[in-house]
């Protein structure tokens, strides 16, 4: 697929990692739909790119809203024949944790737990659903959808949520890929380690710099280098089913 002929929706697409693949992407010369909760940060990306992005409010995790994003981006571009799942959040905690002064256990909440659940695996699930089912009935091919998974799907301590949901969406791209590709639908997921983005800059400095030591080559990713993976992905007409790891080496 060339990208001057992508029609494409990337979620998260106002911040972070989704900010630098929908400002590349419209770039390259494709047509871009960013979807985020947050609207100024949505007004400002569309502001960068000088109008070539088209920015939606959009909760990944509501039905509803995924349906609107659909029905505004088919309107806007025509057709839809990307998807870029990248929407998430965090909301770590380890299962249980002992409080070193009182020896009080306390444990993750289940609202933590369906939190990251609701976005970071129902969410792709509604976009993937709304965009194959829209793809099919419109004729829609090729196409091809890309899920932003983690490092962390292996599991990452304090990440029990987090990790499952980015496990789960490696497992769906695969499974989605034997279902999908007899209607010209590919897949594909990247699970990059720690990424340069304004998340990692709230962390404490000594965090930070254990979890560089962490990895071998020494600094976190540019999102630009996980954007090189996204592209390749929409390119590669012969890629689907897989995972791409942009770890630098690191290992959990």
């Amino acid at each position: 697929m060339k990208l001057n002929e992508l029609k494409v929706i990337v979620t998260g697409g106002a911040s972070g990692m989704g900010r630098t693949f929908s400002l590349e992407l419209a770039a390259a010369g494709a047509q871009v739909v960013a979807a985020d909760v947050n609207i100024e940060a949505l007004q400002e990306v569309t502001d960068a790119s000088k109008g070539m992005v088209f920015g939606v409010e959009c909760n990944v995790a509501d039905e509803a809203s995924v349906a609107n994003l659909f029905e505004m981006a088919y309107k806007h571009m025509g057709a839809v024949n990307g998807l870029v799942n990248n929407a998430g959040i965090i909301r770590d905690g380890l299962l249980i944790k002992k409080d070193r002064e009182t020896g009080e256990i306390s444990n993750l909440s289940l609202k933590k737990w369906q939190q990251v659940i609701d976005v970071n695996l129902t969410g792709p699930f509604l976009c993937a659903r709304e965009f194959a089912t829209l793809a099919a009935r419109n004729g829609v091919a090729p196409a091809c959808m890309v899920n932003i998974s983690s490092i962390s799907r292996k599991g990452n301590p304090g990440q029990s949520n987090y990790s499952a949901a980015k496990a789960g969406l490696v497992s769906m791209t695969k499974l989605w890929s034997q279902e999908l590709s007899r209607y010209g639908i590919r897949t594909g997921a990247i699970a990059p380690g720690p990424v340069d983005t304004p998340i990692l800059l709230q962390m404490p400095e000594k965090a930070r710099s254990g979890l560089t030591r962490m990895v071998p080559l020494g600094r976190f990713a540019d999102p630009k280098e996980i954007y090189e993976a996204v592209r390749f992905i929409f390119e590669n007409d012969f890629f689907t089913g897989r995972c791409i790891e942009l770890d630098g080496g690191m290992n959990l």
